[in-house]
């Protein structure tokens, strides 16, 4: 029997691989920098840290933009494409 931790890292990386299916076009008019992370990575990273679901990711000057839920609120992100990181975090105001 599968622990649950593993059933939640199965359902986080199916998650992933669909998000990033469904933003290929998205992401036709600008290409990730030299060294950049999977997104399925980053998505994965974000949820770690709280930030689900996420609800859209765009590329735009080199960042993952991304908007996501955290403590039940929506957050804008801009993330570094090779570490990950989160470099901005402000409630989304749409």
């Amino acid at each position: 029997m599968r622990s649950i931790k593993t059933m939640r890292s199965i359902k986080s990386l199916l998650l992933a691989a669909a998000a990033a299916v469904a933003l290929q076009p998205a992401l036709a008019d600008e290409k990730p920098p030299p060294g950049a992370m999977a997104l399925s990575a980053v998505l994965i990273k974000l949820e770690q840290q709280g930030y689900t679901p996420i609800t859209d990711v765009s590329l735009e000057k080199g960042r993952w933009e991304v908007e996501a839920y955290k403590g039940g609120e929506k957050r804008d992100l801009q993330v570094d494409p090779n570490s990950g990181d989160v470099l901005s975090d402000k409630p989304d105001r749409d």
